[in-house]
């Protein structure tokens, strides 16, 4: 799957979220996708955000993972306070959108495909929409906007990775080996893509 390679080094782009906001505008208009700009700046700073793979993957009882969207779903349902909840529904939607566009030749050959993410990831931004008065704050209009084209902003991430110059290594799989083997030569690809990687791989498991 190709990715990212680098791109704060990339000539005409001083950081990654400059890059991928000319990189996500671009995609959108190829879509012909009506978008609000605050929806894009949010897809942007998602983007740039799960470069670093410590955000995406959680320390759990089985070590680093990415949490099974179900677990965060639950924490959603059993959460004791407003925010708790508004976080893992955000955390939620993010991590389906992310997963679904990014890894989406990797989820075909998992249970749990890309149909499955798009409904949980859809579902939870519609929840966070409602915790917004309609016209009242623009989080309420983009949680809306992405749940209602949760499916068409998953295209998006996708033409986005095929515009991304890269190498043809399954990212996941890349650190899946690192993770189980300490592999150095996996290390040092996943950080020439961007990718800030923990001091040491300290799991036996990535889930979904």
């Amino acid at each position: 799957m190709p990715w990212m390679q680098g791109a704060p080094s990339l000539n005409t782009h001083s950081t990654v979220r400059e890059y991928f906001h000319d990189t996500v505008r671009g995609a959108i208009n190829n879509q012909k996708v009506r978008a609000l700009d605050e929806t894009v700046a949010y897809i942007v700073n998602l983007l740039t955000f799960y470069t670093r793979a410590d955000h995406l993957f959680e320390h759990t009882v089985d070590g680093l993972a990415i949490r099974p969207l179900a677990l965060t779903y639950g924490e959603a349902l059993s959460a004791s306070t407003a925010q708790e909840r508004v976080a893992a529904l955000r955390r939620l939607g993010d991590v389906a959108l992310f997963v679904a566009g990014v890894f989406a030749d990797n989820l075909q050959r998992r249970p749990v495909g890309v149909e499955y993410y798009i409904a949980m990831g859809g579902s939870a931004y519609a929840s966070l929409s409602g915790n917004y008065p309609a016209g009242g704050n623009a989080h309420g209009a983009i949680f809306s906007e992405l749940a209602h084209k949760f499916s068409v902003f998953v295209e998006v991430l996708e033409e986005v990775c095929d515009r991304c110059p890269g190498n043809d290594e399954d990212l996941l799989a890349s650190y899946d080996r690192w993770r189980k083997t300490g592999s150095r030569r996996c290390a040092r690809q996943l950080r020439a893509l961007g990718i800030h990687l923990p001091d040491t791989p300290n799991v036996p498991d990535t889930k979904h």
